[in-house]
């Protein structure tokens, strides 16, 4: 059975339409309607929207929900799903296995993302940071997104990766994620092509990768994935090349887009980034502030185990949940005046790197890059200022929010 108290049929103005352009520009208005009206809510396409913190949370922690991501897709789009090269790759990795398939995987990259090991990269990344503003600082205008949001952690994760300088181009050009798989609205046939051929691409060249660290091992990640393959029961050549794969696109998108929302969060309140500027010391707050008040991950998916019960709804097993982490950080039970930017609001958990087993490994990582561009910006170009932040120019993703560029401009 699969509810016992089925909220009523959705009003006109509840209807999910995640790539309407309105919708992608500003979706908070529809997540306040929803979480008042509907806090949890089945669509017409079958799967659960929750909306409130308490069950957000409740979702990414406990036991009764979790993956299955293969059953999942095969309920929803047929067997067939699974044979698409994108699709597949996808379930290899960590982000979408439960336990011990994500314990194991997990278990194999952890310590490469552990407190210390950030921090000891602190230097390179003030480095890197210093690099990317001294290209364009003379010019007077940049792309935010081009020139410094996507170009620093590309960089920072191809280290970490042992991806060679001369094979970088390619990946600082541009970004290929394929964030639409996990997205709960059906892609068309060729946006599945695009994913398919970007998986296949990229395939292509971390095989080439792990031949290169087989052959000259260095102190990376990759190097150690191979070393754990070699071993034979930790980790299958698919694994190895799509959590690569994962590590790259996951390494850099969320952190892309979290200094792109962030710095556009704060010209558009502009009292905050004065207030900034006046205390530098509010930066490590202000970017889970920033996290908080549009995070660059907006959903993230689940499956009921068991029978469960959210929010007075009861839901029962094999249902597919949409947790939208956008709305639970702007619920007001969690927050008081959840819409308003505030640097310096205390007791700030955002949930924009999930929770539970699956929380983020790169938070911390995300945290620091993003710190690092906060505090170089206020110092450098204290008097930049964003000509379309009232227009800004949103990307056609709903699972990954970001923006397409962000032109600055200083004097």
């Amino acid at each position: 059975m699969d509810t016992i108290a089925q909220p009523t049929a959705p009003a006109k103005d509840l209807e999910f339409n995640p790539l309407d352009p309105a919708f992608i520009a500003d979706p908070y208005p529809f997540y306040r309607r929803l979480r008042e009206v509907a806090p949890v809510l089945k669509t017409p396409q079958g799967f659960w929207l929750i909306t409130r913190y308490e069950d957000v949370a409740l979702s990414l922690r406990d036991k009764r929900f979790g993956k299955d991501f293969e059953g999942n897709m095969r309920r929803r789009y047929g067997s067939d799903r699974m044979d698409e090269p994108a699709v597949a790759s996808l379930a290899k990795t960590m982000l979408v296995q439960d336990p011990p398939d994500h314990t194991r995987l997990r278990g194999l990259v952890t310590k490469a993302f552990t407190a210390r090991r950030v921090a000891d990269m602190r230097p390179r990344i003030e480095a890197l940071v210093k690099e990317q503003l001294d290209r364009v600082a003379d010019k007077g205008e940049m792309d935010v997104m081009r020139d410094l949001a996507h170009r620093l952690p590309v960089i920072v994760i191809c280290d970490m990766l042992g991806i060679p300088e001369e094979h970088r181009a390619p990946f600082l050009a541009g970004s290929n994620v394929n964030g639409r798989i996990l997205e709960p609205v059906p892609m068309t046939r060729e946006e599945l092509d695009q994913a398919n051929r970007n998986t296949q691409m990229a395939g292509v060249y971390f095989n080439q990768l792990c031949e290169l660290r087989r052959r000259e091992p260095r102190d990376d990640l990759t190097t150690e994935l191979v070393k754990a393959e070699e071993a034979g029961d930790k980790l299958s050549a698919e694994e190895l090349q799509a959590n690569i794969g994962l590590l790259f696109g996951a390494g850099h998108e969320t952190t892309t887009n979290l200094i792109g929302n962030g710095l556009l969060a704060l010209h558009r309140n502009p009292d905050q980034w004065e207030r900034l500027k006046a205390d530098p010391s509010l930066i490590p707050n202000a970017v889970e502030e920033l996290l908080r008040y549009d995070s660059s991950v907006q959903i993230t998916g689940r499956v009921t185990h068991a029978e469960v019960e959210l929010g007075g709804v009861t839901i029962g097993a094999e249902q597919s949940i949409v947790a939208l982490l956008g709305a639970a950080n702007r619920d007001p039970a969690q927050y008081p005046d959840p819409d308003r930017l505030d640097v310096g609001r205390e007791h700030i958990r955002p949930m924009s790197f999930g929770g539970g087993i699956h929380h983020c490994l790169g938070a911390q990582l995300a945290r620091l890059e993003a710190e690092l561009v906060f505090a170089a910006l206020i110092e450098r170009m204290p008097n930049l200022t964003l000509p379309e932040k009232d227009t800004p120019a949103w990307r056609r993703s709903f699972t990954l929010r970001g923006l397409s560029k962000l032109p600055a401009v200083w004097h």
